[in-house]
């Protein structure tokens, strides 16, 4: 499987999130998510700038070459995070993520439309 649908679902699961929370950032329901993911719909430009608002890479999901991050702005802090970061194995980032998240959703400070994200929504 490969494509724009394919690259959609990767980002959306990136970021943890359920095809329904999804969905709801881009303003569309559920089925027109999975829709999107399978193949069986492209997805317009106001769903994508939707998305992007909220993290996801269009680029990476049009194209399939992810966007350059600029680390110029990142503190000495920040840089010897990400580099420890990059260091690890996938399970171990995804560990980080998953606990990142649910600090970030703890603090009050990761809210979409009004609602917490979290990983089973």
């Amino acid at each position: 499987m490969s494509g724009i649908g394919f690259r959609l679902r990767q980002e959306r699961e990136r970021l943890g999130l359920s095809q329904k929370a999804f969905g709801e950032i881009g303003g569309v329901e559920a089925n027109a998510q999975g829709k999107y993911e399978n193949g069986g719909r492209a997805p317009k430009a106001d769903y994508l700038a939707a998305v992007a608002a909220q993290g996801v890479d269009v680029l990476f999901v049009i194209t399939g070459v992810r966007t350059p991050t600029s680390v110029d702005n990142l503190s000495a802090v920040e840089e010897k995070v990400l580099g420890s970061y990059r260091s690890l194995g996938q399970e171990d980032q995804d560990a980080i993520r998953r606990l990142t998240v649910t600090m970030a959703e703890l603090s009050g400070s990761y809210a979409v439309k009004g609602r917490q994200k979290t990983e089973s929504s």
